[in-house]
């Protein structure tokens, strides 16, 4: 997996501009069944794929924390909320709130696993974010995404051999 992470940002940027090129495509002339269709390469994805063997996404990048998420979390670390976010978080340039550090500070690094899986904010939950409804919305958050988890690149990989560009721009369903 070390291989494969080291090898990823380099994949990614490689195909970064054929990405943009195919999603907007895809944007102009969504298939109606691309939800499922998502649903069903994330699936298939994740049989194969162990997030406990790269935990990149946790190494490398924050989450945005909701305040449902705070609340949460705060509660479950004994915690007042004020205390939790001064610990914790800070504002982002788009005023979210997100990590002040990577790698998380929830993360056990022997085993990639994390120490508030339970009550994990719902960005981590959801992540990476490609078996979500109306997915053809996230596409720029999903070409960023290929930078950093492995499972996103060979989702999009296998998503464009699925459906792909005609040479006429329409897209086969």
């Amino acid at each position: 997996m070390e291989k494969r992470l080291e090898q990823l940002p380099k994949l990614a940027q490689d195909v970064q501009k054929e990405n943009k090129k195919y999603f907007a495509s895809l944007k102009k002339r969504t298939p109606k069944n691309l939800d499922y269709v998502m649903q069903e390469l994330h699936t298939k994805e994740f049989e194969k794929t162990d997030c406990l063997d790269c935990g990149n996404c946790c190494k490398t990048t924050s989450p945005i924390f909701i305040d449902k998420d705070i609340k949460r979390i705060s509660k479950h670390l004994k915690m007042k909320v004020a205390d939790f976010v001064d610990t914790y978080l800070e504002r982002d340039k788009d005023d979210f709130m997100v990590l002040k550090t990577a790698p998380c500070s929830f993360l056990d690094e022997r085993d990639n696993s994390c120490l508030i899986y339970d009550v994990r904010p719902k960005a981590c939950a959801e992540y990476p974010h490609t078996d979500r409804r109306k997915f053809i919305q996230i596409t720029d958050l999903t070409i960023a995404n290929t930078f950093i988890c492995p499972a996103t690149y060979n989702i999009i990989e296998a998503l464009k051999e699925r459906i792909p560009m005609t040479s006429n721009k329409k897209i086969r369903r």
